[in-house]
């Protein structure tokens, strides 16, 4: 009994060392689990992070107003500068600028000596014409008296009835000269040619004035402001979208809570090779006044489209090398690429003219080098939510 004792301690502590064995190498089995399940956990979410996320819309393609804001400049409708006729010295006027005046009002008197005394000396000579006329006359109604007598010759007939017919003639050219400086006498007094108002006097009493209009400023220049003339000019783009008898809005700075409505009523059809544009002419309405021929206007154009425009945010725009593209993602969240068109910049907003199609899913905000083929993470527009962040796996991981 005394030998079985010691055999049985000895057994027993085998055996126990052999469970510690075991319970040691399950726990380092356990840890060494873990921490490879942490490692692929950490891996995968390291893989899941390069993926980019990316937030994605639609091309806004619904129906809405199309117009078009370009500056323009409004002009009278009808406008004279009013020149001399005659050259002289003012000697009255009595319209100055902003005066209304009516077709036929004299608004300024020239005085031109030369011209009377040239009217006059015009005078004498025909006088002296007319008188040597009359005796051409009286002598060869004498002398064809003395025909029958033979007393004259046929020549000397003929000789006189030449000389009453040259007489004739300087007597219609002295008539035609007086005329002429009748006429040019009448052109002393200025006169205005339609109802308008004075926007321009450039003389004043006593001023020297030269006929014609290429010797200095026009005397007076009177502009009918009834109805006025708005100039713009229009891109080659949309120039086929506006059509004659548009309707238009016109605002002004000076009244920035009023618009006044016009109607395109002309196009130059051709295109200006410096500027690409065509000048087109509206009508408006003036009959108070308020606005005044010369000043700045804002002119926004009604344009006529047969199909509906896609618009993008401007953010999604890419400019590189390969030229103006947009990052769409397809059905395999993978990016492509497309080359697009602008038709409008309108700020926040862009009008396409070509590039995309209505179902693409464009890439809000693309990150910086992006390319075609990349994967991509479809995200809404305030980003992934629920995923846990490197530090949160760290403390996870212990």
């Amino acid at each position: 009994m005394s030998t079985d004792a010691p055999r049985k301690s000895r057994r027993g502590l085998a055996i126990a060392g052999a469970l510690l064995a075991c319970g040691a190498a399950a726990v380092v089995v356990t840890g060494i689990n873990a921490r490879e399940k942490s490692n692929a956990e950490l891996r995968s979410w390291t893989d899941e992070q390069a993926i980019s996320s990316v937030a994605v819309a639609k091309p806004d393609g619904k129906a809405r107003a199309s117009t078009l804001d370009l500056p323009g400049r409004l002009e009278a409708y009808s406008r004279a500068p009013i020149y001399a006729r005659v050259s002289g010295y003012v000697k009255s006027w009595s319209a100055d600028i902003g005066a209304k005046v009516k077709a036929g009002q004299v608004i300024a008197e020239v005085e031109a000596p030369d011209l009377d005394q040239q009217l006059l000396q015009a005078k004498a000579d025909l006088l002296s014409q007319q008188a040597s006329a009359r005796l051409s006359e009286a002598t060869l109604n004498r002398r064809k008296t003395l025909v029958a007598s033979n007393f004259v010759s046929a020549q000397e007939i003929d000789e006189r009835s030449a000389d009453l017919s040259n007489k004739k003639a300087a007597v219609k050219s002295g008539e035609a000269n007086v005329e002429r400086l009748e006429a040019l006498a009448g052109f002393k007094k200025i006169t205005v040619p339609f109802d308008g108002v004075v926007t321009e006097r450039n003389t004043d009493v006593g001023a020297l004035i030269s006929a014609g209009s290429s010797t200095g400023p026009a005397m007076f220049v009177v502009s009918d402001i009834a109805k006025l003339r708005v100039y713009v000019n229009v891109p080659q783009t949309y120039v086929p979208m506006i059509k004659i008898g548009a309707k238009a809005v016109i605002t002004l700075p000076e009244y920035p809570n009023r618009s006044f409505p016009a109607t395109v009523e002309a196009s130059s059809q051709a295109v200006d090779v410096s500027s690409g544009t065509t000048r087109m002419q509206l009508a408006l309405d003036n009959a108070k006044g308020e606005l005044m021929p010369g000043g700045y206007a804002n002119v926004k154009l009604s344009l006529a489209r047969d199909e509906v425009s896609l618009h993008i945010p401007a953010s999604a725009l890419m400019f590189n090398r390969s030229g103006l593209r947009v990052a769409t993602v397809g059905p395999d969240d993978r990016v492509q690429l497309k080359t697009v068109k602008i038709a409008r910049d309108l700020g926040r907003e862009i009008e396409l003219a070509s590039g995309l199609a209505p179902d693409d899913r464009i890439i809000i905000a693309p990150p910086d080098g992006i390319s075609d083929g990349d994967k991509v993470r479809v995200v809404s527009g305030d980003g992934p939510k629920g995923k846990p962040t490197a530090s949160e796996k760290q403390d996870v991981k212990g």
